[in-house]
């Protein structure tokens, strides 16, 4: 990347709802906007999403094909294929420089903006079970929001745990035949396994050996030399920011490494915003971080045309533009 950057008003780093939704709130609000996808989304693995109105059953990807096209009917809005690998000061005493490397084959970018808006979500790491990928997505999801209606009254597995193991399967028990919790790795305290057994929920200790199948999907959970005759399930992913590109914008991070936002989006550098599932632990639906999205950039636009406050992120305790 050579010459001087181009100039934009906001670059939204994020090519998923949050982004999108930011992009077109903030585009027709009369400002310039970018949107840079590194095109690695979350749902990557998954046919279909459900739970967005108007949307339920639409692949996330057509989803996100839809969001591009109409954000790029704007003139001053436009799309890059580009993973972010620095976001900096500009050196002017306002604004950001924000540097990208092309994906799909697009060009580098490079440019600079008065506002940067992070939408990036989260990257999600799967347990180390041999054959998991092969039916993530189809057989197995790790959004119970999003996939326990085509779950109900089966036999499932729910495979990892977390500090919310109990409460996870509790829910997943509600709409199951039965449930059982294969921690694989990972221990389950005698605490959580008193309230597991009284709700019906089985544990089955030891790592997972493989998970099997045929052509017709998921069979089964083998641990050891026992195989569990299971065809569905839950996952429990851990989540990671991977916002490592943002370190040269000191933004505060809670102990996850999450962005901290107020009630309205603004993270502490004035100037950057946040939304969706990178300032907040664990995957949220599509329409919630459609949602979220749109807020944070009303209260953007509103920074913008109306001035930041001193020493902060913005008018403190201002309504968002509706």
């Amino acid at each position: 990347m050579t010459g001087a950057p181009e100039r934009v008003d906001v670059v939204v780093v994020g090519g998923g709802p949050a982004g999108l939704s930011a992009a077109l709130t903030i585009v027709r609000s009369g400002l310039t906007v970018r949107v840079l996808d590194a095109n690695r989304p979350r749902h990557a693995a998954t046919l279909l999403s459900h739970g967005f109105l108007t949307r339920d059953g639409i692949p996330p990807s057509e989803l996100r094909r839809i969001g591009r096209e109409q954000l790029e009917e704007y003139a001053d809005a436009a799309v890059s294929f580009a993973a972010v690998a620095s976001v900096d000061d500009a050196g002017d005493g306002e604004g950001f420089r924000v540097r990208a490397t092309g994906v799909r084959g697009e060009p580098d970018v490079d440019l600079h903006a008065d506002r940067v808006f992070v939408a990036t979500g989260l990257r999600e790491v799967l347990p180390r079970v041999p054959g998991l990928r092969a039916y993530y997505g189809t057989a197995l999801h790790s959004c119970f929001s999003c996939d326990a209606y085509e779950k109900r009254g089966l036999d499932l597995a729910l495979i990892g745990t977390d500090d919310g193991i109990v409460d996870r399967a509790l829910l997943i028990a509600s709409v199951a035949r039965s449930v059982t919790l294969f921690p694989h790795d990972a221990a389950v305290g005698a605490e959580a396994r008193v309230v597991l057994s009284e709700a019906g929920v089985r544990v089955v200790d030891g790592q997972i050996a493989a998970l099997e199948g045929d052509r017709g999907g998921m069979t089964g959970v083998r641990v050891g030399e026992e195989l569990h005759p299971l065809t569905a399930g839950f996952v429990v992913p851990r989540f990671e920011t991977g916002l490592e590109w943002l370190d040269g914008v000191s933004c505060d991070r809670d102990g996850d490494g999450l962005i901290v936002v107020d009630g309205l989006g603004r993270a502490s550098r004035r100037g950057v915003y946040a939304a969706g599932e990178v300032t907040r632990s664990g995957p949220s639906q599509l329409i919630v971080a459609a949602g979220e999205g749109a807020r944070a950039a009303a209260t953007l636009v509103r920074d913008h045309v109306l001035g930041d406050a001193p020493g902060g992120g913005g008018l403190a305790g201002g309504p968002a533009v509706r």
